[in-house]
C-alpha cells in the first residue's frame, strides 16, 4: 500500500516503467515485503540484489554505450523540488479546508452535533480515498488532493473541539510539536544519526502493528463497555501511549525520507513525487493527532 500511515501497509515507489522502487504486493517474478528481496530495506549493507534501489535500472544502458553506470538525468525523473512542491500543495489544501471547517462548523452546544456529523463523514471519505490511492499502481493527483481536502475538514472540527472545549491553544501547540518532530527527524536523518535498514524497518512495522492492535482493542472496549475502554487513551496510560504514538510517527518520517532519497537517486518517475507527498501528509497528520490527543490529556487534567 502506497502510504506512510501506520494504519496501512507501506508500498513506497513502484516498479512501473522499469523504474527502481519497491512494493509490498508481489510483482511478476518478484517477492513480497517480508521476504529478503521484497523488504525495501533488506541487505543494504550486503549484496545489492536485496536493496530495491541499489540497482540502477539504467546501468545496463550505460554499460552498453561504454559509459560508467550512473543515475539518469532526464526531465521525466523525480527531483527534490517535485517532492517539495507536491507536498506543499497537499498540505496547503489540507490547511485551507481545516481552517474553513474551523470557521464554518462551530462546536458550541447548539451546533456541535451537526459539526461532528460533518467531521465523521469527512473522515470516512478521506479514509476511503486513501485506501483507493494506496491500492492503485500509480499516483492520482486528483485523488490525493481530494483526500487532503476531506482530511482537512476532519482535522478542523477535531482541532476546534479540543481547542475550544478541552485545552485552549492545543491546536497551535500540536502544530508546533509536529513541525519540531519533522525538523528533528530530518536533521537526524541527514546527519546519519538514523540508519534506515532492514532491522529498523522490521522494528517499526512490528511496533506500529502492536500499537494499532492495542488501540483497536481499546476502542472495542469503549464502544461496548462504555467509558474510556482499557484506559489507553486517558490518564497516565494515555500519556504513555501518546508519546509512543509520536515516536512511531517520527520513525515513519525516517522511512518516508529514505523512500524519497532512494527514489531520487535512482530515477523514480516524476509522478512518484505525488506518492511521496501522500505518504508524508499521512504521517504528519498522524503525528499532529497524537500531539493533539496528548495535549488534551495533559491540560484536561488540570
Amino acid at each position: 500500500m502506497r502510504s506512510s500511515n501506520p494504519v496501512f501497509s507501506r508500498r513506497g515507489f513502484s516498479r512501473d516503467n522499469g523504474t527502481a522502487g519497491f512494493n509490498t504486493a508481489p510483482q511478476a517474478g518478484g517477492a513480497a515485503v517480508g521476504t529478503q528481496q521484497g523488504n525495501p530495506y533488506a541487505d543494504q549493507h550486503a549484496q545489492q540484489g536485496g536493496n530495491p534501489y541499489a540497482q540502477n535500472p539504467y546501468a545496463q544502458q550505460d554499460l552498453q554505450h561504454g559509459a560508467p553506470p550512473q543515475a539518469p538525468v532526464t526531465t521525466g525523473r523525480m527531483t527534490m523540488d517535485d517532492v517539495v512542491m507536491r507536498t506543499a500543495t497537499t498540505l496547503g489544501v489540507l490547511v485551507v479546508t481545516a481552517a474553513l471547517a474551523w470557521a464554518l462548523l462551530p462546536v458550541d452546544d447548539a451546533n456541535i452535533g451537526r459539526s461532528y456529523g460533518f467531521a465523521i463523514g469527512a473522515f470516512l471519505v478521506a479514509m476511503v480515498l486513501s485506501l483507493v490511492q494506496s491500492f492503485k499502481r500509480k499516483a492520482s493527483p486528483a485523488l490525493i488532493v481530494t483526500y487532503a481536502a476531506f482530511e482537512g475538514v476532519f482535522l478542523g472540527v477535531v482541532s476546534s473541539v479540543v481547542d475550544n472545549r478541552i485545552a485552549s491553544g492545543a491546536a497551535m501547540q500540536a502544530v508546533i510539536g509536529t513541525l519540531a518532530v519533522f525538523t528533528a527527524v530530518l536533521v537526524a536523518y541527514k546527519a546519519g544519526w538514523i540508519r534506515v535498514n532492514r532491522r529498523f524497518f522490521g522494528f517499526v512495522m512490528a511496533a506500529a502493528l502492536g500499537f494499532i492492535l492495542l488501540m483497536a482493542v481499546n476502542l472495542l472496549f469503549a464502544v461496548f463497555g462504555g467509558g474510556d475502554g482499557l484506559g489507553f487513551r486517558s490518564g497516565p496510560l494515555g500519556i504513555i501511549f501518546g508519546v509512543v504514538g509520536i515516536l512511531l510517527g517520527a520513525c515513519f518520517l525516517a522511512l518516508d525520507f529514505k523512500q524519497v532519497e532512494d527514489g531520487i537517486a535512482y530515477g523514480a518517475p516524476r509522478e512518484e513525487a505525488w506518492l511521496a507527498a501522500f505518504g508524508l501528509t499521512m504521517t504528519l497528520v498522524w503525528i499532529y493527532l497524537e500531539f493533539l490527543r496528548l495535549i488534551a490529556i495533559l491540560q484536561g487534567d488540570d
